[in-house]
């Protein structure tokens, strides 16, 4: 296989399409074309679906795009590494990241990787959606409790787990009760929530008195007596410890865990793996204690 021609093809499916790629690589577009042809006719298949306006992808040629371009990607950086005595990591390095995560870690995780790898252009999202990171262009994605994926190999790093909280000056709940609760968007429809405690578990009625978009701002709602809410021990621990917080009651299965996924292939990246290293010394023990620490640190 013609190796630049593989190249070229990998620069068409990106631009989507030979025009596109012709002006981002500032190629003739003409040659572009060719050696996408002469590809095709290489390995007897068709990889581009072509129209009058637009140019489409085959399921070959989809399947081609996610395989080459993260071969073509470890190719560069081997080269890299050799040119520069192997030393520096260097690069840009994607990563997309829930939401709570960013706003309490993400920020000095950054910083710190950005201090020991300045050769790498760090680019962090925030979105809790599962993103497709080969389509989307994202080389680490940290998600919760994420679904099984062929495609994505990984290792949990953080585990946490729900407590229901509230302030001290809200009275304490007995069993049947109602009480206030906040929750994050649509948040929780069960009208009833179970408590672990020390006697066992306390079943509650909850009537929401305010949605919120994320747990931060619950977490402060909650703090000044608005109501309760279900929050993650690694968010509140501070405050609980400070007693701004009190505790009712563990969550029954609500172990939380978080994950960094990456692209499966048989080379990772040494951004990538430069980034796993960083989440494995913040986080030895990958306790929710460990990440409260971490934040207030």
């Amino acid at each position: 296989m013609d190796l630049l021609a593989l190249v070229d093809f990998t620069l068409v499916a990106k631009h989507g399409g030979f025009g596109k790629a012709a002006r981002a690589a500032a190629r003739p577009k003409a040659t572009l074309s060719r050696r996408v042809a002469e590809l095709e006719a290489a390995l007897s298949l068709r990889l581009f679906e072509r129209g009058r306006r637009d140019l489409k992808l085959t399921e070959e040629g989809r399947a081609l795009f996610e395989r080459a371009g993260s071969l073509l990607t470890e190719l560069e950086e081997t080269t890299a590494a050799i040119a520069s005595g192997g030393e520096a990591v260097r690069g840009r390095l994607r990563i997309s990241a829930p939401l709570l995560f960013s706003q309490t870690a993400m920020g000095r995780l950054a910083v710190a990787f950005a201090l020991r790898h300045p050769a790498v252009r760090l680019e962090v999202t925030t979105d809790d959606r599962p993103v497709d990171m080969i389509e989307e262009g994202y080389d680490l994605a940290i998600r919760v409790n994420p679904a099984p994926d062929a495609d994505l190999v990984g290792r949990a790093f953080l585990h946490d787990r729900l407590v229901t909280v509230a302030s001290p000056a809200l009275a304490r709940p007995c069993q049947g009760a109602t009480i206030p609760v906040v929750l994050r968007g649509s948040g929780d429809p069960n009208a009833i929530w179970e408590l672990e405690i020390a006697e066992g578990q306390m079943r509650v009625a909850v009537d929401p008195v305010m949605r919120l978009s994320s747990l931060v701002m619950v977490r402060d709602a909650v703090r000044v007596g608005v109501g309760a809410a279900r929050l993650p021990v690694s968010l509140v621990s501070g405050d609980l410890a400070g007693g701004r917080l009190v505790g009712w009651g563990e969550v029954p299965g609500s172990e939380i865990a978080l994950w960094a996924l990456y692209p499966s292939r048989r080379l990772l990246s040494a951004r990538v793996s430069a980034f796993l290293d960083l989440l494995r010394e913040a986080f030895p023990r990958g306790t929710p204690e460990e990440l409260a620490t971490y934040v207030d640190g």
